[in-house]
């Protein structure tokens, strides 16, 4: 019998060497059937709270559902058509909002750095309890602030789905499916790390 948890590992091609937590978190678009407890999502939302933030004004907000919620139809409605053919298959969907603004009324220009904090925090938590977490940017941000009442200051900036890896890739539409497959790739290093100036690199992507 094959083990789900090797079955769903995606080929990483790494040139050094990391955690393994890190090394297999990949962003699937199908799920396993396995509901996502609350317990189990207080474990990642702890895990986020505990990232780090600029003068620790922690700016980050979640809004989450679980499927069959009024909550995860609300979230579902502000994706864009593309992501919701197949954030269908989440157990979980959120929104990862934050605060535009200092306390004291200032521009608070590391507010989406810190959220992005509060979420690699919470996937590499998720990735240790075998849950796959897959943030979208395709959503209707305006109409996100307005259907959850969040002031104009705040700006929705993401959409995750989350659910348990293992699931069916014949249930992700049939132009993904290839993706569901496919080798893991990132740039080099040498590309985007600098001891020193900024270089600007020609263009190597793929054809």
């Amino acid at each position: 019998m094959s083990d789900p948890k090797t079955d769903v590992l995606k080929k990483t091609p790494t040139d050094h060497e990391i955690h393994d937590l890190i090394k297999n978190r990949w962003s699937p678009r199908a799920f396993a059937d396995t509901p996502v407890s609350d317990t189990d999502l207080q474990s990642l939302f702890e895990a986020g709270r505990w990232a780090a933030s600029s003068n620790n004004w922690q700016p980050w907000n979640i809004v989450w559902g679980k499927k069959g919620s009024e909550a995860y139809d609300r979230i579902m409605n502000v994706l864009v058509e593309f992501n919701q053919g197949w954030a269908k298959n989440a157990p979980v969907l959120m929104l990862g909002v934050f605060d535009k603004k200092t306390p004291d009324g200032k521009d608070n220009f590391h507010a989406l750095h810190d959220l992005g904090q509060f979420s690699a925090n919470m996937a590499i938590q998720a990735q240790s309890m075998g849950i796959a977490i897959h943030q979208m940017a395709g959503l209707d941000h305006e109409k996100a602030l307005k259907e959850f009442k969040f002031p104009d200051t705040y700006h929705v900036a993401t959409a995750i789905a989350a659910g348990y890896y293992g699931g069916e890739v014949s249930d992700v539409p049939e132009d993904l499916q290839k993706e569901e497959k496919s080798e893991r790739k990132r740039k080099k290093q040498d590309e985007f790390v600098f001891n020193g100036d900024y270089v600007q690199r020609a263009d190597v992507s793929e054809s």
